[in-house]
Formats: structure tokens, sequence, C-alpha cells
């Protein structure tokens, strides 16, 4: 038998050769088919069928589905839990060797090593090993595309496992937490507001509408109600700032035009579509403004009890760790959420979207042996049936069929 901690980290060199930069993030990135292919082949010889599941409408943005392949005594009877994790990685400038991965010490240093490339070896690794021992669980690898920008992977893939005949007890998701179960995280939405004037030559401003002067008292009127008008809005955990402002097009001419992004980090319950609301109150009818929502993601909450919360009891045990940590920023747990109770733990290190990325090798090697620990006796505790549903295979065509 072989030792998953050493497999888990061979495939983390493997990974991290594998240029796999979101192309929505960066034009030539080389996107995710290149990875997905060589995961596919590692995990059809490991027991497992294999599906890929293009994201709507972009079939050159694969993700992958791996599911252990069906006895000759009958379908598999234990619960299924979804071990999730993204393939995509932000761009490399200022990197003189991203694809070559480097180990000093317990860090391992590379693009994409912590983010999340470190979190998706272990829970490889971990569900092979459970496979070729005959765990009774049923590890289910969602390994998705496209989550540092639009998180399409996700969404088609989650679209995919009912019609798949999967229905997951629970989700982990490997994203890096430093080995600490995920408690809450911030949702977020992008306004963009625009600003009309009318240009008029610099000399005779009284004849023109300064849009980049409106633009600069609603900057002043978010820093206004971030700081000091409503300090709800931070006390709650919550955040209000531009972060992208642009006006006029020349000197000697009053701008006509400007804009800017604002955005709203929301804490969990509170809906992120509400941004809209709240940018709209801060402009002053006088500054010929509109004010449009172009993204929005709302927050999340691991659940208190149920199958999710009990998994994330066990692990944290086995880890030395617990539901601990409140990411700032946003993750995809709110849409595993929707389909299964989900929680989010995986290995870190630092530098993450910086040109010196760096996970920690301990922790890949600590959850790869967790899971497996813990994973191997696991029974959903929220009176259902473990796996309901799990069974019924119609419908799943494999990659191997």
């Amino acid at each position: 038998m072989r030792d998953p901690e050493t497999d888990a980290l061979a495939l983390l060199h493997d990974l991290v050769r594998i240029d796999s930069v979101n192309p929505g993030l960066v034009p030539s990135g080389a996107g995710e088919a290149a990875i997905v292919e060589h995961l596919r082949a590692r995990l059809r010889g490991a027991g497992f069928d294999t599906m890929v599941v293009p994201a709507a409408g972009r079939t050159d943005r694969p993700s992958l589905v791996a599911v252990p392949s069906v006895p000759a005594t009958g379908p598999a009877t234990g619960p299924t839990v979804v071990l999730n994790g993204h393939l995509d990685t932000v761009g490399v400038d200022g990197m003189p060797a991203p694809f070559t991965p480097r180990l000093d010490g317990d860090r391992l240093f590379g693009r994409g090593a912590a983010d999340m490339k470190g979190g998706v070896a272990a829970i490889v690794a971990a569900a092979e090993h459970l496979v070729a021992v005959g765990a009774p669980v049923r590890p289910v690898l969602a390994l998705v595309a496209d989550e540092e920008d639009a998180s399409l992977g996700s969404e088609a893939v989650i679209d995919a496992l009912p019609r798949l005949g999967i229905r997951p007890d629970a989700c982990l998701i490997a994203e890096p937490t430093d080995l600490a179960l995920t408690r809450s995280l911030r949702g977020f939405a992008v306004v963009r507001v625009r600003f009309a004037g009318r240009a008029a030559h610099s000399s005779q401003a009284d004849l023109g509408i300064n849009a980049v002067t409106h633009l600069g008292r609603l900057l002043h009127a978010v820093d206004q109600r971030a700081l000091t008008a409503n300090p709800a809005v931070r006390a709650g955990g919550g955040d209000l700032m531009v972060t992208v402002a642009r006006g006029g097009s020349s000197p000697f001419v009053v701008p006509d035009h400007a804009e800017c992004l604002v955005e709203l980090r929301t804490t969990a319950g509170r809906s992120s579509a509400a941004a809209l609301d709240e940018v709209r109150s801060l402009l002053d009818p006088g500054w010929h403004a509109t004010a449009e929502l172009l993204a929005h993601r709302d927050g999340w909450r691991l659940d208190d009890t149920g199958p999710a919360a009990g998994l994330s009891r066990r692990l944290g045990a086995e880890l030395g760790t617990g539901a601990t940590f409140d990411a700032p920023y946003w993750m995809e747990a709110p849409l595993w959420q929707r389909l299964c109770p989900t929680l989010v733990c995986g290995p870190s290190g630092g530098g993450l979207h910086a040109v010196d990325e760096w996970v920690d090798v301990r922790q890949v090697r600590a959850l790869t042996s967790a899971l497996i620990a813990v994973l191997s006796d696991w029974t959903p505790d929220d009176g259902r049936t473990p796996g309901a549903g799990q069974n019924s295979d119609a419908g799943w065509r494999s990659d191997a069929d």
C-alpha cells in the first residue's frame, strides 16, 4: 500500500508544474484543460469513473468529476462526501519560474501551491486511499474550473451532480485556511456608478458640468459612510470602499464623463444585492449619476448541526484545530451549500496571489491523513439515511464507458 502523504506531495509537485492560469483573468491564460486531463488519467487508473463537465457555453473551461467505480457486488452503500477544489490560478506576472516547484524546508513555492493545488493534492490522495482500502464512504472528487473569476466550474458541476444520480451528504472544500475550519465567510457586491457631465473649455468651467468633481464627492461620501456615518458597516464585519475610479479624457477640457466601482463586503445573513440601494442612497440627484449592480455573492456560515457540523468537529479534533476562521473574503461554500451541507478546511502557506506563493507541506500531509482517518468511519449525523439517493447511478456516464 502506497503512503498517501507521499502521494499527495508528489502530486502537488506535478500540479504546480501545469500552467492553469485562468483565462478569464489573463486572456492568454492556459486554462484548466491540461490539468483536468492529467488528473483524469490518474484517477481512472486509481479506481474512479470520470466525467469532464464543461462550463455553460464554454467547452474550453472543463471541470472534472470522479466517482469510485461501482464494485461488481453492487453500488456502494456508505455516505457520499464531495471533496472539492479548484484547478485554476491567478496570473504569474513578476514570477521568474511560476511553474517550477521549489521546496525550501517545509515550504513549497510555485503558482497555485497554496491556492489551491496543495488542497487538491490532499483530497485526491485521500480519496484514492479510501477507495484502495475499501472504506465505507463514497468520496466524489469535484475538481473545478474558474473559481478565481466567475465560478463557472462549480456552477456547472453542482448542476450536473443530481442529474448523474449523485446526492452527497456533505461537501468539503479544501481552500487554504491553515487547517482551521471556516466558521463564516463574507459576501460581496460590486456596483458601477457612472456620472454624466458636460464638456467645456477649462478656461470657461462654468459652461460645463464636471463629472470628475461629482465622482470625488461620491468618494468622500463612501468613506464617510464606511467610517463615521454608518459605523455598523465595519462593526458588523462588513466594508464599503471604492476600488476603481476614472474620468475625463484630456487636459483643458471639463470632463463630461466619470465612473467608479464601489465594493461592499457583507456578513453572513445580509443580502449582498442590497449594495445597490446602499450606493444609491449616497448619490445626490444633482450629480447626474446612475448605478448598476455588476456582481454579487452572499456570505455563508457553517451549520450548527447536521453532517457538515459533525464532520467539521471530527476533522478539527483530528487536526487539533476548530471552527475559528472567519474568512474576510468570499469562497464557493454558498454555492455548494445549495446542494448539501458544506465545510471549508485546507492547507495554507503564504503569498496567495503574490509572486512568492508557497504552501506548508506539513499541512498538506496533515490534511491527507486526517481526511482518511475521519472519513474511514464517518456517518452523517443529521438523521438521514447515509448517502440517501446516492446509489441511483442511472444517468451516470463516465469517460470510461
